[in-house]
């Protein structure tokens, strides 16, 4: 087998949006608790342009080509260590016995390192699991967050957003999020970045600046496609497609919606447990996130269904082929999309769940660290009052550990203490 080519500058590469990843991966390969890398998420996130950024000196093999696929996989661990010491294994998912030669080269031979792409959970489930444990470092790359799409390089500065920052506890709400946002040129930046990630998302092919709209909508139905015909496939042997795609157009109608498995199924035609099946597929390739609710509260009667959201609003829309306006529900999503990609990014130890009474109150995200929560209101809306922060009060009497703040977010472009521990404040200020 001939040697393969280590990466190098591409010249011809288009312009790169900076990725906080950049530097976690840059840092992993430099530990010795992190010789195997496993980077996931979904198709075109960025994980191949993120890893020849930073891994240099490895060499790249691609498991997609049916052809060259079992030449690799008969390679034994010693084969690996001598011709590929370092390398970078792309769509490793397509070949998971090859995990334990990876496995076997990394005990033997201690200068080996890897790292394994792939486009699905998949790789975070029992094959990776089971036989790299204690060995390797799992990552997720999510689509652009906002503070990453405002760059137009790798060299360009990244900074975390203000709420990023106020949970690390770099500074109270006053200190952190006071200003006058229309005043400020790095508001109209975030607005920008906003108003792009509302209509397109925040997948990196379509961001260039030199994109017209038909270029974008029309790539979004490729990526549509191609995810149908190939991720699909690597999750599940479906003779036809055509279930999965009525009930994909349904799911994601019904994006910011409590999950109800049973009537999905019944207006797309199909089982329970497929309808079960076909969201879970959705799942573990990034598609959707499944919001849990919080439930802790033995004294109060709660909704215990799960929250569904796209993780991405320009797929969500493009599945639709929707454009205009976006609903209350669907800006609801986006928002709450973005502070997880946001949130996992910075690796914070803070977990996410709605909150959902029998009697209708309703806290569209919480976010819980190890000394309380941070409850958050979204409304789609360019001007919010008193009387949209109404689920917000009286939150400590219901939870079980205290408010460290309530925020209320929105397209209204002012910041307004609504009362004491509750804020207000435009999206773009809070998380571009």
């Amino acid at each position: 087998m001939p040697a393969l080519p280590k990466y190098t500058p591409n010249v011809g590469m288009m312009v790169m949006k900076n990725r906080f990843f950049a530097e976690i991966l840059q840092k992993k390969q430099k530990s010795r608790l992190a010789r195997i890398v496993v980077l996931t998420g979904a198709r075109q996130t960025g994980k191949t342009t993120l890893t020849r950024h930073v891994a240099s000196g490895y060499a790249y093999v691609t498991l997609d080509d049916p052809v060259t696929r079992p030449e690799f996989t008969a390679l034994s661990a010693a084969q690996w260590s001598q011709r590929y010491p370092k390398a970078v294994l792309d769509e490793v998912q397509k070949t998971p016995s090859l995990i334990e030669t990876i496995k076997a080269a990394h005990d033997l031979y201690p200068t080996t390192r890897y790292i394994l792409l792939g486009s699905s959970q998949i790789l975070l489930l029992h094959k990776v699991r089971e036989s790299l444990a204690g060995r390797v470092a799992l990552l997720e790359l999510f689509p652009l967050t906002l503070p990453e799409l405002q760059t137009n390089s790798w060299d360009d500065a990244l900074h975390e957003s203000r709420l990023i920052r106020w949970l690390r506890g770099e500074g109270d709400v006053p200190r952190i999020f006071a200003g006058i946002p229309l005043s400020e040129s790095e508001y109209a930046r975030a607005e920008h970045a906003l108003d792009h990630y509302l209509t397109y998302g925040g997948l990196p092919a379509i961001t260039e600046e030199d994109l017209d709209e038909t270029e974008r909508r029309e790539w979004l139905r490729d990526y549509i496609r191609t995810f149908l015909q190939r991720d699909l496939r690597d999750l599940a042997n479906l003779r036809e497609l055509e279930p999965f795609v009525s009930c994909q157009k349904m799911i994601s109608q019904l994006t910011g919606c409590l999950l109800n498995a049973n009537s999905l199924a019944q207006a797309a035609g199909i089982s329970q447990k497929t309808a079960r099946r076909f969201i879970s597929y959705l799942e573990i390739s990034y598609q959707v996130l499944l919001l849990p609710p919080w439930s802790r509260n033995p004294r109060k009667r709660l909704m215990k269904t799960p929250k569904l959201h796209f993780l991405d609003p320009g797929v969500q829309r493009a599945i639709l082929d929707r454009r205009g306006e976006m609903t209350g529900r669907e800006f609801e999503s986006a928002v709450v999309a973005e502070i997880y990609k946001q949130v996992k990014t910075a690796g914070l130890p803070t977990e996410l769940s709605h909150l959902l009474t029998a009697d209708g109150r309703e806290v569209d995200l919480l976010l819980e660290s190890e000394d309380g929560y941070v409850p958050i209101e979204i409304k789609h809306s360019l001007r919010v009052g008193a009387s949209d922060a109404r689920s917000l009060r009286g939150l400590d009497a219901l939870l079980d550990k205290p408010v460290r703040h309530s925020f209320l977010l929105s397209r209204d472009p002012h910041v307004r203490e609504i009362e004491p521990g509750i804020t207000a404040l435009p999206v773009a200020w809070a998380l571009g």
